[in-house]
């Protein structure tokens, strides 16, 4: 899990109001990651089921995203927080959290793009901003796009709600998006000297889109879909 992507969960979380009872799928925590990848204080006072398909920290329960054992209709909230990378079904794994969703259910998710491979236990797949959107359209209300660099983002993103939406979900995810650009400011703005410094030598001998992609690193850019129609650019 990365600074942006655990920031998006929690922002979320503090904008949109998320039922619960509460599944992560993706929850163990790996070497380096103890205490970091905790999302269950994000969530006070809900019940909440740390899921992934082997046991370890963070794990509460053993299930498969793309084959589970849990009934229709029983999870308020899903979260897949730098997970699908590393299921093999992956379009099966999309429809199986549509199906567990309680109605007016809510699926919170971010996936690398351009990112290393990184076996946790393996690594699959990577998909654009198109791919999630088509995804995810058969929710009511969708907030999805991509933080980097618009040709080659690093990172996709998505904060939906299974029908019915909540009817102030657009004025709610305008304030998402705002809030979420000023985390990135001050991210930006708040790296260490070092890293700051080794950018700017490094400028001297990248290419033209390795310095696009450090330059946009920060940048952000979400789409509001309502239905079967885009609303706005939200940021």
């Amino acid at each position: 899990m990365r600074d942006h992507t655990k920031a998006f969960c929690k922002l979320a979380t503090e904008t949109f109001d998320c039922p619960g009872p509460v599944y992560e799928f993706g929850s163990y925590q790996v070497e380096g990651q103890l205490d970091y990848a905790d999302l269950r204080s994000l969530f006070p006072g809900k019940p909440y089921v740390g899921c992934d398909m082997r046991p370890g920290p963070g794990v509460d329960r053993v299930e498969d995203v793309s084959k589970m054992t849990i009934g229709d209709n029983e999870a308020g909230t899903v979260l897949c927080i730098e997970t699908f990378e590393h299921v093999f079904e992956v379009r099966r794994a999309f429809d199986e959290v549509y199906r567990i969703l309680k109605p007016g259910g809510m699926f919170i998710f971010t996936s690398p793009l351009n990112f290393r491979i990184h076996g946790y236990p393996d690594d699959y797949w990577r998909m654009t901003p198109s791919c999630l959107r088509r995804m995810i359209s058969n929710y009511d209300a969708r907030l999805s796009g991509f933080q980097g660099y618009h040709k080659f983002p690093h990172t996709v993103m998505a904060v939906a709600f299974k029908a019915p939406a909540p009817a102030d979900f657009a004025a709610r995810a305008g304030r998402f998006s705002t809030v979420y650009d000023a985390w990135l400011k001050k991210a930006r703005l708040e790296r260490p000297f070092n890293i700051r410094m080794k950018e700017a030598v490094g400028r001297i001998y990248r290419s033209k889109g390795e310095r696009y992609q450090t330059d946009h690193y920060y940048n952000a850019d979400l789409t509001l879909d309502i239905g079967h129609v885009s609303l706005a650019q939200a940021g």
